[in-house]
């Protein structure tokens, strides 16, 4: 017993500080003044070792840019105030590194030359302006009617008796039946001149005249109407149309007739649109002719 509790303070005195500090001499020391096992980083505080400890406990801080220093206002032109912007001012062309009157210099725009302002001649004066017009006395002569309605912008006017209104004059020619009965068509045996056929005018007027026969059960009613009597047995129920123009003047169409549609002794195509004048005769059936008359 006496043994064991003589090891056992033995043991107490190597464990106590004196043995302590016996175990850290020669153990390397950090800053903070921690013995540690490593040399390069303490065990303890992760401090590196051999490093101040204001240095260790301070990061560096990061540069900080210098601070912008505020921008003078450019310097106004002496002539026209505009703000500078090189050596030579963008509006006037005076010379800052110059200065003085060797500023006031000449410039080109597209090879004019132009004087800076204030050198050049003064602008001329504008014009007074015109009196007023004399008042039109009373007793002046009236402007004439064709001059009052004269159009805008200098364009002629119309010519004086010029055609203003189309009429379409229907009758019977006998010379056209003769020629007719002569080419010997199929019913030309039957056919026979009227006694007596009272001349019809029609004036023309909208956007087209058809030339026909009316039909109760087709409901056609043509404005240029060969009903009769007497009835001209070689017109078709829709056999031509007269057609007015955008310039005021007139156009006959045979849309495809049986018998066909002729304009002064000349046949026409169908679908084609043939302009029409004063005078024009147009025959059709066996013995219908139209005259056309402008006035």
């Amino acid at each position: 017993m006496t043994g064991k509790h003589r090891t056992g303070q033995a043991g107490d005195q190597l464990g106590g500080p004196a043995g302590t500090e016996e175990a850290e001499k020669g153990m390397p020391t950090c800053p903070a003044g921690h013995a540690s096992a490593s040399s390069d980083f303490c065990d303890v505080c992760g401090m590196r070792i051999g490093a101040s400890a204001g240095a260790q406990l301070q990061e560096p801080a990061e540069p900080q840019p210098p601070a912008p220093q505020p921008q003078a206002p450019a310097e106004p032109c002496p002539h026209c105030g505009a703000a500078k912007s090189g050596r030579f001012c963008e509006s006037c062309g005076f010379d800052f590194d110059a200065g003085g009157d060797a500023g006031r210099r000449e410039r080109t725009i597209e090879g004019v030359i132009v004087p800076p302002p204030g050198t050049g001649p003064a602008a001329p004066a504008a014009p007074p302006p015109p009196p007023p017009a004399a008042p039109i006395p009373a007793t002046a002569e009236p402007v004439p009617a064709s001059a009052a309605s004269a159009p805008a912008g200098g364009a002629p006017a119309p010519a004086a008796g010029g055609p203003v209104a189309w009429t379409a004059v229907v009758a019977s020619d006998r010379d056209y039946f003769e020629d007719v009965v002569a080419a010997g068509g199929p019913d030309s045996a039957t056919l026979t001149f009227p006694d007596y056929c009272p001349e019809r005018r029609f004036r023309l007027a909208g956007p087209e005249m058809r030339i026909g026969r009316r039909s109760a059960s087709q409901g056609l009613e043509p404005e240029i109407d060969l009903t009769g009597p007497p009835t001209d047995p070689g017109v078709s129920r829709m056999h031509a149309a007269l057609i007015a123009e955008p310039d005021g003047s007139w156009t006959v169409l045979d849309p495809g007739s049986e018998n066909g549609t002729l304009v002064n002794g000349t046949e026409i195509a169908a679908g084609v649109r043939v302009p029409l004048h004063d005078g024009d005769r147009i025959h059709l059936g066996a013995w219908t002719v139209i005259t056309i008359r402008a006035s």
